[in-house]
């Protein structure tokens, strides 16, 4: 994953440029920034650049280096992490259910499953 700097982003129209550390440049859209997440010239990012008919673009970016203290501000409790995990083990117990009979899931279902895989991923990495 390559990191480098918002070189510029306009905030009205939501989008803009980073550099990364080799000199390349890509297209940053705020649809790829975390929720909540406000850049401006020279904020750090950690990104996947796909290659687009118009150039490199960031597929998606999190900022580098962001201090512990915010980090652990949006943290979720502890115990709350807990009983969500506690939730995602049911939901793959009775995936894996059916997989062993022979049934995925329906579209639907498992874009669901799959979405709340990646939340998880993304509260415990914060």
């Amino acid at each position: 994953m390559p990191t480098g700097r918002v070189k510029w982003f306009d905030a009205d129209k939501g989008f803009g440029f980073v550099i990364a550390e080799d000199g390349s440049q890509a297209f940053l859209h705020s649809s790829v920034l975390p929720e909540g997440l406000e850049v401006t010239k020279g904020t750090r990012l950690e990104y996947d650049v796909v290659d687009s008919r118009r150039g490199a673009q960031v597929l998606k970016a999190r900022p580098v280096n962001t201090p512990g203290k915010v980090a652990k501000a949006r943290r979720r409790p502890a115990v709350d992490m807990a009983v969500m995990v506690e939730d995602v083990i049911k939901v793959l117990d009775d995936l894996n259910n059916g997989l062993q009979h022979g049934r995925y899931p329906d579209p639907t279902h498992g874009n669901k499953v799959a979405s709340l895989l990646r939340a998880i991923a993304d509260d415990l990495e914060s």
